[in-house]
């Protein structure tokens, strides 16, 4: 299922583009990034980018492997999905090839497969990947921000729902587009969350970390009007406020906050010492709910763009 779009040699690095992965590129993918995420301290790829790895092809999105010889050394994905937005992608460089100008190869590599109309995301915001958007002509375009706050003792006011307004678990398969859509009115102004599909909502579903027990939906009547899905990353023991909205049009009567509460409290019945989200910085509206609720910046992901 896979098909090679275009190889490029740059000495002894080659450098192929696929649509599609085999299985046994993507272990060698994932292992790539497990190395990467163990000197890091984070991951290099995004969830969403993981869970694009396997699956077969899917539209718009490619994915680059640069190897010398056998040996798998850097990957790179391409996301071209944002009808107005420059295609996105995300990069690594086995943490033992680093400083031999594989990023850069990479990186020039998404610059000519996107027409130099690119954002790139830099987790963790480390210093050789500031370098590296510096070398490819990119300047800082947005900051995303995780949160953290500890679980230990829980003290939150109780939460007060908007008058006829009922919270219950999400159930698959019967939720599903009354989900969608609301996801996606929510975060008609956010690139990623508000574009997520049925597949992508199977993905996640299929996760073993996934549990609608986590998942609370808000109704109105029959009418959804807000939810609060929660994850838990059981080898970091930390719960995550993983997505948090509501619908336009029962914003601003507190449904949020209340949904929040409603969730740390859930995350804090597992047993888990510290809770994570992630905000983008100028979001300063939700930032500041946050820090009300005794969250505080953990650590910064950067993205980078060619100017507009």
């Amino acid at each position: 299922m896979t098909s090679e779009d275009a190889a490029r040699t740059y000495g002894s690095r080659s450098i192929e583009t696929h649509s599609a992965l085999t299985p046994e590129q993507t272990e060698a993918v994932l292992g790539l990034l497990a190395e990467a995420a163990r000197i890091d301290g984070q991951q290099a790829v995004s969830e969403q980018g993981r869970l694009q790895l396997r699956g077969g092809p899917r539209d718009g999105v490619s994915h680059l492997l640069l190897t010398l010889g056998d040996e798998l050394v850097g990957y790179a994905q391409l996301e071209d999905t944002d009808p107005v937005e420059a295609p996105a992608a995300e990069l690594v460089v086995h943490p033992s090839h680093r400083g031999h100008g594989h990023g850069r190869a990479l990186g020039s590599a998404l610059l000519a497969a996107s027409g130099k109309r690119l954002r790139v995301w830099a987790h963790g915001g480390h210093p050789a990947a500031r370098h590296l958007a510096q070398v490819l002509g990119l300047t800082l375009f947005r900051e995303l921000r995780q949160m953290r706050r500890p679980l230990t003792d829980l003290d939150l006011p109780d939460p007060v729902l908007p008058e006829g307004v009922d919270v219950r678990p999400f159930v698959p398969g019967q939720d599903d587009g009354d989900w969608l859509a609301v996801n996606s009115a929510a975060f008609a102004h956010h690139p990623e969350q508000g574009s997520l599909t049925q597949r992508d909502l199977d993905d996640r579903e299929s996760e073993p970390w996934f549990d609608p027990a986590g998942f609370f939906l808000a109704f109105h009547g029959e009418r959804l009007v807000g939810f609060h899905w929660t994850k838990v990353h059981a080898e970091e023991q930390l719960g995550e406020v993983y997505v948090l909205g509501v619908a336009p049009g029962a914003q601003g009567g507190g449904l949020g906050k209340s949904l929040t509460t409603i969730g740390l409290r859930h995350l804090a019945g597992q047993g888990l010492p510290t809770a994570m989200l992630y905000v983008d910085a100028d979001n300063k509206a939700a930032v500041s709910v946050y820090e009300r609720l005794g969250f505080v910046t953990h650590e910064t992901d950067l993205m980078y763009r060619t100017e507009t």
